[in-house]
């Protein structure tokens, strides 16, 4: 069996807590208290949602645009599932989707994007936690 380090090159969550996460990438951190959007190839941007009842299926639509391998769509402080019409456009692009709440979605996302893989965290931040 080979083994391989895990890759310390990409955009990693370097901690996270009830309201924020703390992004890394090339010796920069940054505390984000809003919901974003990052990736294992250095996308990041907002995703415009305070709360899981203003999501649509644009904010899902948004996500394929960028064809990532895997979304991990953390739901907030909790496990909630999106309804599947949401989902379309993932699905007719043959991208991935799991959810789980935010810190087990950042968890998830630092081990995938260290293999090198092609991933997407969808993180849902709510202000009022």
């Amino acid at each position: 069996m080979k083994l391989q380090p895990d890759r310390l090159d990409v955009q990693s969550i370097l901690g996270y807590g009830a309201g924020w996460v703390g992004l890394g990438s090339q010796g920069v951190a940054e505390k984000i208290e809003r919901s974003i959007v990052i990736g294992s190839r250095g996308e990041k941007f907002d995703w415009h949602c305070s709360r899981f009842d203003q999501l649509t299926e644009a904010h899902f639509d948004l996500l394929a645009e960028t064809q990532p391998e895997l979304v991990i769509f953390g739901s907030g402080a909790r496990l909630r599932f999106a309804p599947p019409s949401f989902m379309r456009a993932l699905m007719q692009n043959r991208i991935g989707i799991e959810t789980m709440d935010t810190l087990a979605a950042c968890r998830t996302y630092n081990i995938l994007a260290g293999e090198g893989r092609h991933v997407l965290a969808a993180l849902l931040i709510e202000g009022d936690v």
